[in-house]
């Protein structure tokens, strides 16, 4: 049960890792510089060009920024998913005034059962990783429903024709986000990010090595900005997972 939660909320416990682990890798470098029996030995190391900095401490924002910029990417595109499940099965409903009341009820029941499915059962499973089989099944009933040749030959064969492609555009959206749900933290990207990150650390600690309170300030100031930035993207890490969990409002919105 413990592994289950822990491979489900992975990005929260390697936020805490983040958050934590920065804070006490400043701590450690200030100890060892000023305090350890290696300080004296650390400090016959002064000399290093403050400027030098700049050069590991870009490589690290460049890739923190890469990688926030891929957290919010998935966000976007899990939102941009459900808003167009939920347009192409506006569409579907819109496009079905023309058929006769009891294929028309019938097609807005095999709707409504589906997004209320997707709504009460699906989306609780999404923050978990998980999909529902019963969706998949309300979605094959509604497909066949459009399939149906009373409808077929109640329509104009291009609106029929536009209903099934709007099905279909359903179908691939619920996909998108079912895809986007899966999707975990890559632990090469932000090993990178982390040894980056330690680099400017001890390329910060060895340019003021002689300086101790500007080398306090100059730690404290760099956990500060990165520790906090690097767990606030690792929390966003899931779509569908809170803070930021994409809504299925718009979905909502379809029932009646």
């Amino acid at each position: 049960m413990m592994l289950e939660l822990l491979r489900t909320h992975d990005h929260y416990v390697l936020a805490a890792v983040a958050l934590f682990g920065t804070l006490a890798a400043a701590a450690a470098f200030l100890w060892l510089a000023h305090r350890s029996r290696l300080a004296p030995w650390i400090a016959s190391f002064r000399g290093l060009s403050p400027p030098f900095v700049n050069v590991v401490g870009v490589l690290f924002a460049l890739t923190l920024a890469f990688l926030a910029n891929d957290t919010w990417n998935a966000h976007d595109r899990a939102v941009t998913a459900v808003y167009h499940e939920a347009g192409a099965l506006r569409t579907i409903r819109a496009l079905a005034v023309e058929l006769p009341e009891a294929s028309r009820g019938g097609l807005d029941r095999a709707i409504d059962r589906y997004v209320a499915i997707v709504v009460a059962e699906e989306w609780p499973l999404l923050a978990k990783r998980r999909a529902s089989a019963a969706a998949i099944d309300a979605l094959a009933v509604l497909q066949a429903e459009l399939s149906r040749p009373v409808i077929a030959q109640a329509l104009a064969p291009a609106a029929h024709a536009q209903m099934l492609q709007q099905a279909m555009e359903a179908r691939d959206a619920r996909e998108t986000r079912i895809a986007l749900s899966q999707t975990h933290v890559n632990p090469l990207k932000w090993l990178g990010m982390a040894f980056l990150g330690l680099l400017t650390l001890i390329s910060i600690a060895m340019v003021y090595v002689d300086q101790p309170k500007a080398e306090l300030l100059a730690i404290a100031l760099f956990a500060a900005a990165a520790a906090p930035t690097a767990a606030i993207v690792l929390i966003q890490g899931n779509p569908f997972q809170p803070p930021g969990a994409a809504s299925p409002a718009p979905l909502q919105a379809l029932l009646k």
